[in-house]
């Protein structure tokens, strides 16, 4: 399968050719997958093949994560999403997701989820990138795995650059 990437500056005005209309921000996805008995601060990967860590760029927001949860075994398992930092290590565990539901099956967290940690939705670090994490929760799971696709933007003001 054919792949794109770009290091442009996407923005889209409508046809604006005064650059005068608000440009947005373009929204990405990133795929993620861990074991769902995983210790604390455990980073995630790009999936169950591809044992690379995920890595989001300096400024990223994360707005929306879908996730199939597929732990097995325990009593009510749980899981956490958090964040690591590139370059300090530092670790912000559950920042992200909170005991989420680890044998739930498809779910998606939001702003709005009662599981939403503090970091979700807002910029995770202005001079760093920063590492995905994850791990179980409070009640562990026994088996199985949490997979699903983050989906986040970088914002700007709008402005249109060069």
């Amino acid at each position: 399968m054919p792949t794109s990437t770009t290091q442009s500056i996407w923005r889209s005005g409508g046809g604006d050719t005064t650059k005068t209309a608000y440009a947005g921000t373009m929204i990405m996805a990133a795929d993620f997958y861990f074991s769902a008995t995983a210790t604390a601060n455990s980073l995630v990967a790009k999936s169950s093949t591809n044992s690379a860590p995920v890595i989001l760029p300096v400024g990223a927001e994360i707005l929306e994560i879908q996730a199939n949860a597929a732990g097995t075994g325990g009593t009510n398992p749980t899981f956490d999403m958090g964040t690591r930092l590139y370059v300090s290590g530092t670790n912000a565990a559950g920042s992200l997701i909170n005991e989420g539901d680890a044998d739930a099956g498809k779910q998606v967290f939001n702003w709005a989820s009662a599981t939403a940690g503090t970091a979700l939705g807002g910029v995770m670090s202005t001079s760093e990138m920063v590492y995905i994490t994850g791990s179980v929760g409070a009640s562990a799971a026994t088996g199985g795995a949490v997979s699903g696709t983050i989906i986040y933007c970088v914002p700007t003001d709008g402005a249109y650059t060069a």
